[in-house]
């Protein structure tokens, strides 16, 4: 489990409520959240935008909720030890997103970044996809094959 939060006390839905009010106070005018399973998301309007983070919720099912080892001995753990385990995992992930998307806002708000710079791979597109799903693949394959372009453009003639 990571160190971030590993041990709040903070219900997911405190979390999801205060992601809301977050993106309210930085000027959002439209929010949404919603899980299905394993997956979770919130989405929001802000600067004429659409936003959306999406995120994996850990499965209750994890070995590092279901069981324990002592020594080289592995047991399982009750089904209540294992539940309250996998709640703090999840209470952790979605008190990271509130730190991250707390980040985002307040980088935009303070200068340091535009919006669009910021929140560029989980901006909506008209076909619903995120920036970044639109483009991963071109990526992945742009690296795959080391085709790049110049960082700094392709220079008019070479040497002094």
């Amino acid at each position: 489990m990571t160190r971030y939060a590993k041990t709040t006390e903070v219900s997911v839905e405190k979390s999801r409520a205060e992601i809301e009010t977050i993106v309210r106070l930085y000027g959002a005018d439209s929010f949404l959240s919603g899980w299905d399973g394993d997956r979770a998301m919130v989405q929001f309007r802000c600067g004429g935008r659409f936003v959306r983070f999406r995120m994996i919720t850990p499965s209750r099912w994890e070995k590092r909720f279901t069981e324990y080892k002592q020594g080289s001995i592995t047991f399982e753990r009750s089904g209540p030890a294992a539940e309250k385990l996998w709640e703090q995992g999840c209470r952790q992930r979605w008190r990271a997103l509130v730190l991250l998307v707390k980040a985002k806002l307040e980088a935009v708000e303070s200068g340091i970044v535009t919006f669009e710079e910021e929140f560029l791979a989980h901006i909506l597109m008209p076909n619903g996809a995120t920036v970044y799903e639109t483009v991963k693949e071109e990526v992945a394959l742009t690296y795959e094959t080391g085709t790049f372009r110049p960082l700094l453009g392709k220079p008019e003639r070479e040497g002094p």
